[in-house]
């Protein structure tokens, strides 16, 4: 992923409202599970890591990436964004500049 196209993600992310949140179990086959469909539906996804979740939202932002085969847009804090395009061509919504 370019720069160019990591900022305009990060544009359309700043208005986003999170999606999912980890908690205290952090990731869990469940929350994989729903990512999984959220990333699918929107391709972009924002989510909150709670305060008593113990792990480090950068790592949890990779293995969720890894996981999904998404790519990790940005984390800031305890927000983490990521975006996997849709698999089926037609249903994809976002257009990522070349």
């Amino acid at each position: 992923m370019t720069s160019k196209q990591r900022a305009y993600l990060k544009s359309i992310a700043m208005t986003m409202d999170p999606v999912a949140q980890i908690g205290k179990s952090s990731l869990t086959e469940e929350g994989l599970k729903g990512l999984e469909e959220a990333l699918e539906a929107r391709e972009l996804i924002k989510i909150a890591v709670l305060k008593n979740c113990g792990d480090d939202a950068r790592e949890i932002a990779e293995a969720i990436a890894k996981r999904l085969h998404g790519e990790v847009v940005q984390v800031i804090g305890r927000k983490i964004v990521l975006y996997r395009p849709a698999r089926q061509k037609d249903k994809r919504k976002l257009v990522l500049p070349s």
